[in-house]
């Protein structure tokens, strides 16, 4: 398995079309990748162990091979400072939020948005709180 290297820190152009195209991130892969984003880049594969580690009991050559699945599937770039394996996201986490969740909503409420709020507010899942937040929105939205 070779590593890609590349030393952008921005994703690439043309990176969420092709996005579109993949499939969803298994869960422990975007675990890793919530850990990438939410941190500086570049970010080694010591300190992706280390804030790993402190929440799940993952062995480092597990967290390794992760990183090399989502540099083969051309989620991170790689590239080495000294001894050091750093890594960089090619993709940002809104862009690949904003993709999984239409994924969600063509699976599951077959596109509709109205669909999908109806069921989780019949479900509890949506608080008058947000009920309100979510009339301003569509208030500004029409503005």
């Amino acid at each position: 398995m070779s590593l890609k290297s590349d030393e952008t820190k921005e994703p690439k152009e043309g990176m969420v079309e092709s996005m579109l195209q993949l499939k969803r991130l298994p869960d422990a892969e975007f675990e890793i990748m919530k850990v990438i984003w939410r941190n500086p880049s570049p970010i080694t594969t010591m300190q992706i162990v280390d804030k790993l580690s402190e929440e799940k009991n993952w062995k480092p050559q597990t967290v390794l091979t992760m990183l090399v699945r989502l540099v083969e599937k051309e989620f991170l770039t790689s590239g080495k400072n000294g001894r050091e394996r750093n890594y960089t996201p090619a993709i940002t986490e809104t862009d690949y939020m904003q993709v999984e969740t239409g994924d969600f909503m063509l699976r599951y409420s077959g596109n509709s948005v109205g669909s999908l709020i109806k069921t989780m507010y019949d479900g509890k899942g949506i608080t008058e709180s947000d009920l309100t937040d979510l009339k301003l929105w569509l208030k500004e939205q029409e503005e």
